[in-house]
Parts: C-alpha cells; structure tokens; sequence
C-alpha cells in the first residue's frame, strides 16, 4: 500500500515504514531468506522449536519503539514460498497511544505458497485513550496452503478514568490460489462502546480476540475443541466455519488481554497439531 492510499496528511505525520520478510524451504529447513526490518521493526534470528518438525521456522517480530503513536503507517509483508513452514509471533503487546487527529495505520500481507504453513500470531495490541488504528490485513493462498492467522485487542487507561480509545477499524481479506476472494471481514468499534456497564461486550469483559485457521476441514481443529479449549482458559469463545470452505473462524472475549493472549497460544497449539500432526513446543516470551 502506498502512502497516495492514505487520507492527505495522515502519513505525513507519523512515520512510514515497510517490513518484508521471505521464508523458502531448503536443506530441509525453512531459512529466512529475505530481511527488511527499518526502524520500529526489529527481529530476531529464526528459531527451530519443534523436535518434531525442525523445517518449521519460528520468528519473533518485535518493536524498538514504545508502540504505534500519532500518524504511523507500518507495513508488514511476509512471505513463505512453496513448501516452507513459518510461524511469526509479536514478543510482547504493542502500545497505540493517543493519535490525536492523524490515526495509525498497520497492513499486513501475507502470501502462503503451495504446500506452505504460514502463521502469524499477535500478542494483542493495547490501545490507549484516544488511540485510533485501521489495521488491513491480505492473505493470499496457494494450492495446499494451511495458515493461522489470529491477534488480539484490549483497551487501557493508565489514569484510572476509564477514558476510551477513539476507534478500531480492522479488515481481514483472504484470496485462494485462483485470486479468487474467499473470506471478507471488516469491523470498526469505537471505545466509548465498550466502556462501563452499557458495554458491547457484557460485565466484566475488556478484551476481545480473532482467529482464522485455514485449510480442508479435514485438517483443521473442530469448532468444539476450540470452543471447548479457549473457556478452559478463560475467554468466552465462539467457532464455526468460514465461506466458501476457507476453514474456521473464531471470536474470543475475555477480562483482559492477558487472556486473549493465552487463547492466541491455544489456538495455534490446536491448529498445528491438527495441520501438521504434532504438538508444537511453548513459545516462550
């Protein structure tokens, strides 16, 4: 996405930077072939967790700054060519303070080649009174591609006033390997709807997650197991299958972002063991 995309003077205010990321597969490893990573990106080296499956690279994308402020435009492309297996997660949750009148603005694109694994699971993002974020995410399939794509919002204010965030726009598209559009979901909330008692969410509940897990069905986790595992781990969970045969998507809600974080793990746990036939080992953070 271009900065011309952007309403005049948005960009301008903030920083705009683009991360690229490329995994291919060879001598029987996932290798990070490809690394952008300007200032706030930051990575580490990727990892090879799992005994069980040592090609599957896992890599922590990380922010040198203290989170997303006033006008940001950050970029992130991420590719696993065919074959390759990857799993790129956040360290931590990132801060959007108060953007005053320029919002935030985060893409994500992500391409899965043919008989790839692609994962990217986000720690949530912690927004701050008077945050305002559109976040865009495009996910592009190839023939035989699993992906995981899952993250998190919750809502902070450090003062104790129960000031909200401005506003969450969020879209998620998902191509299949014809270009042709599988899945298509959009959102937008404003934080003064989900603060105090008259709150979207119901008592109790300042956080709310989402997952897609994408392939046949005969590879993907139930719906009742994931129901099942995400309330033995304290968020309110809702699951049922995507169109067009994409997969499975899932709402969680929880008491804070702690949680949604912990149903992110859940979520990729159950969806490698149902992908690719084994129990991946913790990520630590």
């Amino acid at each position: 996405m271009k900065p011309a995309d952007y309403a005049s003077g948005e960009a301008a205010a903030g920083r705009h930077r683009r991360a690229e990321l490329v995994f291919a597969r060879g001598g029987g490893r996932s290798a990070l072939i490809r690394q952008v990573s300007p200032y706030p990106f930051h990575t580490t080296r990727p990892f090879a967790l799992d005994r069980a499956r040592p090609d599957l690279a896992t890599l922590y994308l990380q922010s040198a700054s203290g989170g997303i402020y006033r006008g940001d435009v950050l970029d992130l492309a991420l590719t696993v060519k065919d074959g390759a297996a990857a799993h790129v997660t956040s360290q931590a949750a990132t801060v959007v303070h108060d953007t005053g009148a320029a919002r935030a603005r985060q893409t994500t694109e992500m391409t899965v080649g043919a008989g790839a694994f692609g994962a990217l699971t986000l720690d949530p993002l912690i927004l701050f009174p008077g945050a305002e974020l559109a976040a865009k995410t495009t996910l592009r399939l190839g023939e035989g591609a699993l992906a995981i794509l899952a993250d998190g919002v919750a809502w902070h204010d450090f003062a104790g006033q129960d000031r909200p965030f401005r506003s969450l726009t969020a879209k998620v598209a998902v191509h299949g390997p014809d270009g042709r559009l599988l899945v298509l979901d959009r959102s937008t909330v404003d934080g003064a709807d989900l603060i105090g008692p008259s709150s979207l969410l119901g008592a109790g509940m300042a956080a709310y997650g989402s997952a897609m897990l994408l392939g046949p069905a005969e590879m993907l986790p139930s719906a009742d197991a994931l129901e099942q595992a995400l309330e033995s781990v304290g968020c309110r969970a809702g699951a049922s299958p995507l169109p067009n045969g994409a997969g499975i998507g899932v709402r969680m809600l929880a008491a804070n972002g702690g949680r949604i974080a912990t149903g992110v793990e859940t979520i990729f746990n159950l969806g490698v063991e149902a992908m690719l036939g084994f129990a991946p080992a913790r990520r630590r953070k």
